[in-house]
C-alpha cells in the first residue's frame, strides 16, 4: 500500500485511479474539487503540527493524521500540546466519494456527484454544485450549500444550514438551536422537505408554482406564509400553515418548538440568489465560495525508487 508523509508543503499527483476521497484534518481548510479529466492531484499549502499521512489502498485515497480516526469522529477534540493546521486542496475525479472531517477547519467541497460526507466539530463547510446524495452533520459548524441537485441530510446541535437554488429532491435537517434557510429551485421535481429544530428559525422558498402538500407547526414562535393557497392557523398555543400547493404531489414538513417559520414564493422572474428576508425570519446566505484550483504540476504519486515505502516531502 502506498503511504506518504507530508511533513511539509508540497504536491502529489495519484497515477492510480481514485474512486474514493477520504480527509481529515485540524484547523485550517480543506478544499474538493471534482475535475473531469486528469489524475487525482494534492497540494499541502500549509502546514503547522504533526505531518499527514496519505495513503492508496485500492481506490480509496485518505489523508489524515496517524491519531485522528473516522469512527466517532465527532467526539474527537484536540487536547494541548497538539497544537495542528493544515491548508489542503485535492483534485478528484467528479465520480468519487467524498468524506471530508474537519475539527476547527473550514471545508469546502465543489464538483462532486458521487456521495458526500461531511463532519464537522466547530468548522464551517460551503457545497457547491453537488449532484449526488449529502450528508452533512456537525456540533457547532454551519453549512452553505449552493445548486445541489441530490438528496440533502442534514444535522446539527447549533449550527445553521443554508441552501440556495437546491434542485434536491429531499432535504432532511435536525437541529437544536441553529436557524434553517431552505430555496429550492423547481428543477428538480416535487420537493421533499422536512425540516425540525427546537429553537431554530426556519426559512423556506418555493417555486412560485408550488406543487406540495405542506404542515408546518411552532409550539410557541410565529409563523407566516406568502402563498395564498395555505392556510395561517392558531392564535393561542401552536400556530400552523397547512394546505396544498398545486397538485401536493410534494411534501413539507417543517417543526420547530419556540422558532418561528416563515413560508415564502419565489416569483417566477426571480434571479438566482439568497432569499428573501422574512419579516420574523433568519437572515443571511452563504457568500460566493469556490474551491481552490490544482494546477498539473507536482511530485508522482509513485515515490522515485519505484517502491512503495513511506515517503517525506
Amino acid at each position: 500500500m502506498p503511504e506518504w508523509s507530508v511533513a511539509e508543503p508540497g504536491k502529489l499527483t495519484f497515477d492510480e485511479p481514485v474512486a474514493r476521497l477520504r480527509v481529515r484534518v485540524v484547523d485550517g481548510t480543506v478544499n474538493v474539487m471534482g475535475v473531469e479529466e486528469g489524475s487525482a492531484r494534492l497540494e499541502v499549502s500549509e502546514l503547522e503540527g504533526p505531518p499527514l499521512v496519505v495513503t492508496q489502498q485500492g481506490d480509496t485515497l485518505t489523508v489524515s493524521y496517524e491519531d485522528l480516526p473516522w469512527k466517532d469522529f465527532l467526539k474527537w477534540l484536540d487536547g494541548g500540546g497538539r497544537r495542528r493546521s493544515a491548508v489542503v486542496s485535492l483534485a478528484v475525479p467528479a465520480h468519487t466519494r467524498v468524506e471530508v472531517g474537519v475539527v476547527g477547519a473550514a471545508a469546502v467541497v465543489s464538483g462532486i456527484g458521487g456521495r458526500t460526507e461531511v463532519r464537522g466539530v466547530s468548522g464551517d463547510s460551503t457545497l457547491v454544485g453537488l449532484s449526488g446524495p449529502v450528508r452533512a452533520e456537525t456540533v457547532t459548524g454551519s453549512v452553505e450549500a449552493q445548486a445541489l441537485t441530490g438528496d440533502l441530510r442534514f444535522s446539527s446541535v447549533s449550527g445553521d444550514l443554508t441552501v440556495v437554488e437546491a434542485g434536491s429532491s429531499s432535504v432532511r435537517a435536525d437541529s437544536m438551536s441553529g436557524s434553517m434557510i431552505v430555496d429550492i429551485a423547481g428543477s428538480g421535481g416535487p420537493a421533499d422537505i422536512g425540516l425540525n429544530s427546537v429553537s431554530g428559525e426556519i426559512a423556506i422558498r418555493l417555486p412560485h408554482a408550488g406543487d406540495a402538500r405542506v404542515e408546518a407547526n411552532s409550539a410557541s414562535g410565529s409563523v407566516s406564509s406568502t402563498f395564498e393557497d395555505l392556510r395561517v392557523s392558531g392564535q393561542w398555543g401552536t400556530k400552523r400553515i397547512t394546505g396544498r400547493l398545486g397538485t401536493g404531489l410534494g411534501r413539507l414538513k417543517a417543526t420547530t418548538v419556540t422558532g418561528s417559520i416563515a413560508l415564502l414564493r419565489r416569483d417566477d422572474e426571480d434571479t438566482p440568489g439568497t432569499p428573501a428576508e422574512p419579516e420574523h425570519g433568519p437572515e443571511g446566505g452563504p457568500d460566493d465560495t469556490s474551491a481552490t484550483g490544482l494546477d498539473g504540476g507536482g511530485a508522482s504519486g509513485t515515490p522515485d525508487d519505484g517502491t512503495n515505502e513511506k515517503k517525506v516531502l
